[in-house]
């Protein structure tokens, strides 16, 4: 397919996401949106990594706004901002909380808005110096959507998920860092060098225990501690059937790195 909102490319096992829309500083448009989600779905075939990322001066600047957001779309003609949230938005969403390996989002200039709830479901989220977060719902007198309300206050508490989402006020990357955010902040110029790297030691890793880890620690939000001890048990009862935990054991007792090959 040719992506027209977005980039799309695969090498080394790695597959780049990048939102190109500089006209909107990326903004995510029901037709980003519909090629980053099917761009994802390829990535999960072709790859064993997934980076997703802006290109020119910023991540994701938030939903493309149109005059007609506030027109008719609900019973009776009334307004329903929310519609698209259930046919393109939460969709993405979702695709990215069940990849099938790991997401690093790497954050360049702003990730506002739905960009910011994109950027935060990254199982590893590394941002340039000047990259920021912000939740500018309230300026328009909406509410944070694209799962913000359930990311902001596991990841950086209550307290700071309220400041975020009442105020509306940017959040700079070494913040971020502080509030328990993101992973690593790096020098704007090192930023896709870094993704990069990280994604590499991905990629070279077993990729079906990665991708249970990474379903395990999503479980765990909403799991008792009963139900997430029985969610590991199966999860290792999976993994321990792959080729790669038996090359994985081999290489250890061999004393030699081991080549996992994703299976």
């Amino acid at each position: 397919m040719a992506f027209t909102k977005i980039t799309y490319a695969v090498a080394e096992d790695i597959a780049t996401i990048s939102l190109n829309d500089p006209k909107t500083m990326n903004a995510a448009g029901i037709d980003t949106v519909s090629e980053m989600s099917l761009a994802l779905e390829m990535a999960g075939d072709e790859a064993r990594c997934t980076i997703i990322t802006g290109t020119g001066r910023g991540f994701c600047s938030g939903a493309n706004l149109s005059p007609n957001m506030s027109e008719g779309g609900g019973p009776k003609g009334k307004p329903d901002a929310g519609k698209a949230l259930d046919s393109h938005y939460n969709p993405l969403i979702k695709a990215m909380r069940t990849h099938p390996h790991p997401i690093i989002t790497a954050v360049n200039g702003a990730a506002a808005g739905v960009g910011c709830s994109i950027a935060l479901m990254g199982d590893f989220i590394i941002a340039g110096e000047s990259g920021y977060f912000l939740q500018a719902f309230r300026r328009i007198g909406l509410v944070p959507d694209g799962g913000s309300t359930f990311l902001l206050p596991r990841m950086a508490g209550r307290a700071r998920a309220m400041e975020m989402t009442l105020f509306g006020e940017k959040v700079f990357a070494k913040e971020a860092l502080e509030w328990g955010l993101i992973n690593r902040v790096v020098a704007d110029d090192a930023l896709m060098d870094e993704a990069r790297a990280y994604a590499q030691k991905l990629a070279d890793g077993p990729t079906q225990a990665l991708s249970l880890i990474r379903d395990l620690v999503w479980q765990s939000e909403d799991n008792d501690f009963d139900s997430q001890l029985q969610a590991e048990r199966f999860a290792q009862r999976t993994a321990g059937r792959q080729p790669d935990f038996k090359e994985g054991v081999t290489a250890f007792l061999e004393k030699r790195s081991a080549n996992f090959r994703g299976v």
